[in-house]
């Protein structure tokens, strides 16, 4: 097996297009475990620590540009403020010494349908930037993941970013495991509330073969809102809505049963992480003290 270790993204780049079979590598919190069990036996490693291109964030366009190599320690310390419902999945991303390893960048290239970051950027309809030597382009997020552990990536493209709105509004993001810590995601949720657009966003993960987008629920809770006049008045969700909310986002959920937990067990996670981090964003919306 190669190994190549460039210290450009240019060189980084024409290492892809010389060995399109060459599997990227940053943090290696993925890679590394199906190397030791021997589940993939790539052609060449390509070992992207080095490329400083990657760790590069900022504003561009009027949205926020954030590198495929940053970790998800300097996402909680350097950005939290700005994307608060990645910072919350970020914190929930095994030890401290694996967030200080693995990537945003990472997460979108295993496309893992456990992968604690991606239901925030479906959420907020992130972007992904991808390169290669012929040029550069972006895909939204529910796009490039196509698949359980599929991507939209062509052989001789590398992701070199994401692109994502700041946030308007409260964000949550809760996800349920078998134990509290360094642990993988049964179900998970994630909630954006966007007062200038007056729509809320929504994403559930490991629930399904890829993280999934709940249009109906965002639909119905939208013309709740619209229909109490709740973004103006800021008055409280009716319990009812809250219900009916939680059922839709369980009943778009596909789970499966597998080791981690029941394919029942996730559709009525689900629901429950659905409720829960609606109420917690929309109190936070109110200025309620004390709301999560």
């Amino acid at each position: 097996m190669e190994f190549i270790q460039p210290t450009s993204w240019r060189e980084a780049l024409e290492a892809k297009a010389a060995l399109p079979g060459a599997v990227p590598i940053r943090g290696g919190t993925d890679v590394m475990v199906e190397l030791n069990f021997a589940r993939s036996r790539p052609q060449a490693i390509l070992d992207l620590s080095r490329v400083e291109e990657l760790e590069e964030w900022g504003i561009e366009d009027g949205l926020l540009r954030v590198g495929a190599g940053v970790n998800y320690t300097r996402i909680v310390e350097e950005i939290g403020d700005r994307l608060p419902g990645l910072a919350m999945a970020s914190r929930t991303v095994g030890s401290p010494q694996i967030r200080n390893r693995g990537t945003v960048g990472g997460n979108l290239g295993t496309a893992s349908p456990a992968g604690d970051a991606l239901p925030p950027l479906y959420a907020s309809d992130a972007e992904v930037e991808v390169a290669s030597m012929d040029g550069s382009r972006r895909v939204p997020v529910a796009d490039f993941i196509s698949g359980p552990k599929q991507n939209a990536l062509s052989d001789n493209e590398l992701i070199s970013a994401f692109y994502i709105a700041n946030a308007d509004g409260p964000q949550q993001y809760s996800k349920i495991g078998t134990r509290n810590a360094m642990v993988i995601a049964v179900c998970a949720f994630a909630l954006a509330l966007h007062p200038e657009q007056r729509k809320v966003g929504t994403c559930v993960g490991s629930a399904g073969p890829t993280p999934i987008r709940v249009e109906g629920a965002e639909d119905f809770i939208g013309g709740v809102l619209e229909e109490g006049d709740l973004w103006q008045s800021r008055g409280a969700i009716p319990d009812a809505a809250l219900r009916r909310f939680g059922e839709l986002v369980a009943g778009a959920a596909r789970p499966i049963d597998d080791v981690r937990g029941t394919a029942e067990y996730r559709r009525h996670s689900a629901g429950v992480l659905a409720r829960r981090t609606l109420g917690w964003a929309w109190e936070e919306y109110r200025g309620v003290r004390g709301a999560a």
